[in-house]
């Protein structure tokens, strides 16, 4: 019997994942929003690791989408970049610990963003922070990821 691969989601954020996925959110499922608080937690460079988690979420609603696990494994490369094996099939774990802990990370700095707009239109919020990861800064520094993702034209 195989063994279904799963992520886990930060139980902390439970309320917050509610909200990005209820009817007025900008996400249709979990899997989607943890996908924008990975790319968001790693923009911003905050990885943040936990312990308690809410119900895991099956790894293949992301290998199903286009560039979900793509996204993983640019992640994954850009926070080791020195090890070209954590990329490999025997380390998925170690590439799922790499984005569960960015995504907890996008989650809290996308809270600290509903806290300090004190807003509740989230659809805005998530569009700003688009907006504004596609704006390069005067000061900003290369990044990996983005050079990655340009690299594939898409």
């Amino acid at each position: 019997m195989a063994v279904e691969i799963r992520f886990r989601r930060p139980a902390e954020h439970e309320q917050l994942l509610a909200l990005l996925t209820g009817k007025d959110g900008p996400f249709r499922a979990n899997y989607e929003a943890l996908l924008f608080a990975a790319a968001l937690g790693r923009r911003k460079e905050r990885r943040v690791e936990f312990e308690k988690s809410g119900e895991p979420i099956r790894y293949a609603l992301i290998e199903n989408r286009p560039y979900g696990d793509v996204l993983i494994d640019l992640i994954a490369a850009a926070e080791v970049p020195d090890d070209a094996k954590i990329l490999g099939d025997d380390r998925l774990a170690d590439r799922l610990k790499i984005f569960e802990d960015y995504a907890n990370g996008g989650l809290h700095y996308l809270q600290g963003e509903i806290n300090a707009r004190g807003s509740r239109d989230l659809v805005a919020i998530v569009s700003s922070l688009v907006l504004d990861a596609l704006t390069p800064a005067a000061d900003q520094v290369d990044d990996p990821v983005k050079d990655m993702l340009d690299a594939l034209e898409w």
